[in-house]
């Protein structure tokens, strides 16, 4: 089969490759829409997980069932469906802890176009089906099918990380669609105030449509200031970190009251550390 792959650090192009096999549990899918992610990008041209040769890219998609294990109680061939960008493996002790995303290794959760190829080929793999497939009903297009493999849940990750609860007040750094789903996931929540770092127009409009109540440009001056300055000198209960790089932890965390939480779903492809203040350790 045919599969667009990551030749090398910034070198992709189409490669030919064998259908992937399927296990008793697992199912093969043909696509039928597939979307790229900002992570392909720096997974190939940052080289963010390092060198990777012929791995088929892309973990947003949806499509349909071509066959199916043995064992796979609930989907058949010809079923349309979605599958999410993460895929664990559900029996580990991680996911047993409630750390699915890290089942079997730190970020091993993650397959597709991490050390297991992608979706932007003819076929793709999906392991444990019963549990990493969902049913695509007639009603979602299969373009809205390619947001809800990933934009969507990443943005509520990052809401279920922060653990924002009823009245807290959320600061989320970055409103491209993560970050909008951080809002609205934050705003489903119960949070009471929303303070967006964002500068783009479009951005700010959608922002309020999905509950941000204001709005902070880090071009006008330091986060953490800005953040102050609104909130009488208390910072934030929670922290949604979608975009800004490694530097940006430190006005993250002096943004935030003694006790907050932050919830990083934001793609680190550059540098080798994170920057933490002092006071925060």
């Amino acid at each position: 089969m045919k599969g667009f792959a990551m030749l090398g650090i910034g070198k992709t192009g189409w490669i030919e490759k064998e259908r992937p096999k399927c296990g008793p549990l697992d199912a093969i899918v043909k696509p039928l829409a597939l979307s790229p992610c900002t992570s392909d990008i720096h997974t190939v041209w940052e080289g963010a997980l390092g060198e990777r040769h012929d791995m088929i890219l892309g973990h947003e998609g949806c499509g349909v069932v071509d066959e199916v294990g043995e064992l796979v109680k609930d989907f058949k061939v010809g079923d349309r469906v979605m599958v999410a960008a993460i895929t664990p493996d559900w029996s580990s002790l991680e996911a047993q802890g409630g750390y699915p995303m890290h089942s079997n290794g730190m970020l091993a959760g993650w397959k597709f176009s991490n050390f297991k190829d992608g979706v932007f080929g003819e076929y793709f793999h999906v392991n444990e089906a019963d549990a990493n497939l969902a049913f695509l009903p007639d009603s979602i297009t299969p373009e809205e099918a390619c947001m809800l493999s990933d934009m969507v849940p990443t943005g509520f990750h990052g809401v279920e990380l922060a653990d924002v609860q009823f009245g807290d007040t959320v600061l989320v750094n970055g409103i491209g669609p993560v970050g909008l789903m951080g809002v609205a996931g934050a705003n489903l929540r119960g949070a009471s105030r929303i303070i967006c770092v964002g500068t783009r127009p479009a951005c700010r409009e959608a922002a309020k449509k999905y509950g941000a109540t204001d709005f902070i440009s880090y071009k006008e001056g330091p986060i953490d200031e800005q953040v102050m300055k609104l909130t009488n000198n208390q910072g934030v209960d929670k922290v949604i970190v979608a975009g800004g790089g490694v530097e940006s932890f430190d006005a993250m965390i002096k943004s935030l009251k003694p006790g907050g939480k932050i919830g990083n779903v934001n793609y680190l492809g550059s540098g080798d550390f994170v920057t933490i203040p002092t006071q925060a350790v």
